[in-house]
C-alpha cells in the first residue's frame, strides 16, 4: 500500500493467473492485493520452485488509488514457494517521482507467508507479513515512509466460481507516528470472486475493499472497486480492468490541501487499468 504523506487531516489467488499490479498486492493485481504464490508441483523432485514476472502496466493503481501519476510503469516479482505451504516474495514497480501518493519514484515489497488447504473442505488458508518499502523517500521528503502489514484470507471455489475474502491489518508503528496520523493503524478488508468463461480463453474478476484508519484519504473510510477481464496465451497475460473508489471531489479536496495539489482527484476516479504480463 501506498503512503498518504496526509497529517492529522486527513485468491490462492481469486483469478488463476492474474496479472501482476500490488500490494496489488501487493504479487499485486489491480485491486492491490497480492496473490498467493501457485504450489510447487507434486511431481517435482525438489520441494521447491521458483517463479517469477513481469509486466507493463498502464498506471499503477493500489486500492483504488493512483500510485504513477496515472503514468505507466513496470513491475516484477521473484517467488520462492516450499511444497509445505510457505513462500517468500519480492516485488518491485517503478513510480513517478513526482506522484503525490509514492514519493520518491520506486516501491520494493518483501513478503512471506504460509497457504493450506484444510482438507476436504476446499477452503484454503493463506496467511503472512508484508513489508512495504520506499527506497526514495527520505531522500525526497526527509521520511522514512516504509511500513508493514499482516494479512489473512480463506479461499475456496463454488462451482465455476473462485471466492476469496481477507483483511489486511497495520498495526500500530513508527509509519503513523512520522506522519502524526488521527489514529494509528489500518484495517482494510476485502472480497473477490473470478471465474473463466466456457471455451474461451477468458476469466472475469471483481473486487471491492474497504480502507478505514490511519491510511484514509480525506480524513475517513473508503471503498475501492475493480472490475476486469484477463485472457492467458501461454506464459503471457493481458488484463483490462475498470478500477476506482467512491472517493468524491469534496473528499479528496483535504488531501489537495495538505499535498499542495490540485488534481487529486483524478487518482482516486475509475479509470480503465490495462497491463501485459509475463510469467516464468
Amino acid at each position: 500500500m501506498k503512503s498518504l504523506l496526509l497529517p492529522a487531516a486527513v485468491l490462492v489467488a481469486v483469478v488463476p493467473a492474474a496479472p501482476a499490479f500490488a500490494q496489488t498486492e501487493p504479487s499485486n493485481t489491480a485491486s492491490g492485493v497480492p496473490t498467493t504464490p501457485a504450489e510447487p508441483p507434486t511431481t517435482s523432485n525438489s520441494p521447491f520452485m521458483i517463479s517469477g514476472s513481469a509486466a507493463l502496466v498502464s498506471q499503477y493503481r493500489f486500492r483504488g488509488i493512483s500510485q504513477s501519476d496515472n503514468k505507466p510503469v513496470v513491475q516484477g516479482s521473484f517467488t520462492l514457494a516450499h511444497r509445505s505451504g510457505f513462500y517468500a516474495s519480492v516485488w518491485g514497480s517503478s513510480a513517478n517521482a513526482n506522484d503525490a501518493v509514492n514519493i520518491g519514484g520506486t516501491e520494493i515489497d518483501v513478503y512471506g507467508g504460509y497457504s493450506h488447504g484444510l482438507g476436504q473442505s476446499g477452503v484454503t488458508v493463506d496467511a503472512g507479513v508484508y513489508g512495504y518499502l520506499y527506497p526514495g523517500s527520505r531522500r525526497a521528503v526527509g521520511i522514512s515512509e516504509n511500513y508493514y502489514e499482516l494479512y489473512a484470507s480463506l479461499a475456496r471455489s463454488l462451482g465455476p466460481v473462485t471466492a476469496k475474502a481477507g483483511v489486511y491489518w497495520a498495526p500500530s508503528q513508527s509509519y503513523f507516528r512520522r506522519f502524526d496520523t488521527a489514529t494509528r493503524y489500518n484495517l482494510y478488508e476485502y472480497a473477490e470472486l473470478g471465474t473463466a468463461l466456457p471455451g474461451i480463453p477468458l476469466l472475469l474478476h471483481a473486487h471491492v475493499g474497504h480502507s478505514g484508519g490511519g491510511f484514509d484519504y480525506a480524513g475517513h473510510d473508503y471503498v475501492d472497486y475493480t472490475l476486469g477481464a484477463s485472457a492467458k496465451w501461454k506464459a503471457l497475460t493481458a488484463d483490462l480492468s475498470l478500477v476506482g473508489t467512491n472517493l468524491s471531489r469534496h473528499d479528496t479536496s483535504a488531501a489537495d490541501l495538505a499535498l499542495g495539489t490540485h488534481d487529486f482527484h483524478r487518482s482516486a476516479k475509475p479509470v480503465l487499468v490495462g497491463s501485459l504480463t509475463a510469467s516464468f
